[in-house]
């Protein structure tokens, strides 16, 4: 039988919950609750499209050019999304990560980013998934392996789903500033809305954790969660992806920063030698 072009699939089981968990990008492929999916993810013989269910680091979207300024020297990366002329979701999607640990509702993955042109930065990083009573959580942690200073970013790029086809039906609300005006209140369904929106300051309840509520017309819902590491969230309706594809799955992206934070600043974390950074998200039913 010929490999999967994501490698090994890794399943989990707990209770209601199923997923699985891919070998090739460290993402996830499949999230389902009471057999109903609430990932829009893809089959075992395809090629991850559209980023979907990865791990984005160590920069979460767009580098503008391929390029930016670290401690006085120019880094130049390959422009792999042609379209806007930039460096897309990092380094590690196409690399094949290393499964740590496993039981039957938990896996534990692992690599070294090793410094290349471009990113002269030596990273370990480790991603957990498990699957809980409440649903999937999953666990972040990036150490400077290196011996000088790394810039880095994080983000994980799920499509939700709630079992409606298009993503016009779903009502969704983020607890950010910005929410109300793209139509992000949770008070009317998206309609046609096309947005491909970074917001961030992201309210958090007294747990400390932020909530990203979903909800279709059949009264079925979602979260998604994020500890305070995760300030900025992309909001993506998928407008531009291939037809059949196209706002089949709401990408709700927790990351650490905006868009193009090597070039900008905005919500950069910069590692030194030996320090590590962690956090935690999740999504879970209901809302």
């Amino acid at each position: 039988m010929p490999a999967a072009p994501t490698g090994e699939q890794i399943a989990l089981r707990h209770g209601p919950w199923r997923a699985v968990v891919v070998e090739v990008g460290g993402g996830l492929r499949v999230l389902e609750c009471d057999g109903e999916p609430l990932l829009e993810g893809y089959g075992p013989g395809e090629m991850a499209p559209d980023a979907r269910g990865h791990p984005l680091l160590p920069w979460p979207n767009r580098l503008a050019g391929g390029r930016y300024l670290f401690a006085g020297e120019e880094h130049r990366l390959p422009v792999d999304d042609p379209a806007t002329g930039s460096a897309i979701h990092g380094l590690t999607r196409w690399t094949a990560w290393t499964v740590a640990e496993r039981s039957a509702s938990r896996c534990a993955l692992a690599l070294r980013l090793h410094p290349r042109p471009g990113y002269p930065f030596a990273l370990d990083l480790a991603i957990g998934y498990e699957l809980e009573d409440e649903g999937l959580a999953v666990s972040l942690r990036a150490e400077n392996a290196g011996d000088r200073p790394a810039p880095f970013g994080a983000g994980f790029h799920p499509y939700l789903t709630l079992g409606t086809g298009a993503v016009d039906d779903l009502a969704v609300a983020v607890p950010a500033l910005g929410a109300p005006r793209l139509g992000l209140d949770g008070a009317a369904p998206l309609g046609g809305a096309a947005l491909d929106h970074c917001l961030s300051g992201l309210r958090r309840d007294g747990d400390g954790l932020a909530r990203v509520r979903l909800r279709a017309p059949s009264g079925r819902a979602a979260t998604l969660w994020a500890d305070p590491l995760w300030d900025f969230l992309m909001v993506f309706t998928g407008d531009t992806l291939a037809p059949g594809r196209r706002r089949r799955g709401l990408a709700l992206e927790p990351m650490t920063c905006a868009p193009d934070a090597f070039n900008t600043g905005e919500g950069l974390i910069v590692l030194a030698p030996g320090e590590s950074v962690s956090g935690r998200w999740g999504i879970s039913a209901g809302g």
